[in-house]
């Protein structure tokens, strides 16, 4: 008479154990990129926000420090970038003061924005009328970067024209 018994050997259930062990780590794997990954468009929308904030805000003023409230008639002199004296951003009254403005992301009185911690902003103006096809000194630049966390990098760009 034979006996005959029923249950797995060492080597098969070695076996079993490393080829869960490899699926497993596959899919612990995925879920971590996705996980890491799921922040981004949150971040993007954020920067896409925090971009019109600003350019509305920068679009809003003057062109120029010597144009009229109201813009007409328009100016006529050379263009011209940067604050002039000692202004701050709530002082801020033509387009060029916000050349150099980088940081934190913050109201136009100063104060912080709740719920941009992490981002960074940088704005650079120039005169730039020959790219739209108008002389050098009828419009004005405004590339604003965003930063933010995780170091992703968005960059915004509008034209102000002398009118």
């Amino acid at each position: 008479m034979r006996s005959t018994h029923n249950g797995a050997t060492l080597v098969e259930l070695v076996i079993t154990i490393v080829i869960i062990s490899v699926a497993i780590a596959g899919v612990v794997g995925a879920f971590s990129l996705i996980a890491g990954r799921s922040a981004d468009p949150l971040n993007q929308a954020r920067a896409v926000k925090l971009a019109q904030l600003y350019m509305d805000e920068i679009l809003s003023q003057k062109y120029d420090d010597q144009t009229p409230q109201g813009g007409f008639p328009k100016y006529t002199g050379l263009c011209t970038i940067g604050a002039e004296g000692s202004e701050d951003r709530a002082t801020f009254d033509d387009v060029d003061d916000y050349d150099g403005l980088s940081g934190a992301p913050s109201t136009a009185t100063g104060a912080a924005l709740s719920g941009y911690s992490g981002f960074s902003i940088s704005i650079a103006v120039s005169c730039a009328g020959t790219e739209v096809g108008l002389p050098a000194a009828e419009a004005k630049r405004i590339d604003l970067d965003i930063t933010a966390p995780g170091n992703q990098s968005f960059s915004f760009t509008a034209y102000r024209a002398n009118f």
